[in-house]
Formats: C-alpha cells, structure tokens, sequence
C-alpha cells in the first residue's frame, strides 16, 4: 500500500528507493524496492530524484 498525506491507496508502481541509475544489480535487488501509487511516483518521486 502507498500511504501519504493520512491516505491510503493501492500501490501501483514499484520503486526504487536508491536511484539505480542504469546499474541492473541494483535495479533488481528487491531491498531496494518499495511500492507506491502512481500519482506519488510519477510526482513526488521524479521531483525528488531530479535534485540529486
């Protein structure tokens, strides 16, 4: 589930939580991974990622 600002919506998305930038060990390790709803991915997550 994807929970943020006090909700809960089904998540539709797998995450990366470290930016895998190309490397396939870490796009495929699963301890990297988290789930989230397309709306906090495709917003939240891209914003996020875009400062690094």
């Amino acid at each position: 589930m994807c929970e943020a600002e006090g909700r809960v919506e089904v998540a539709t998305v797998v995450d990366h939580k470290i930016p895998h930038r190309g490397d396939q060990k870490l796009f495929w390790r699963r301890s990297n991974w988290q789930s989230l709803c397309s709306t906090h991915h495709s917003r939240d997550k891209q914003r996020e990622e875009l400062r690094l």
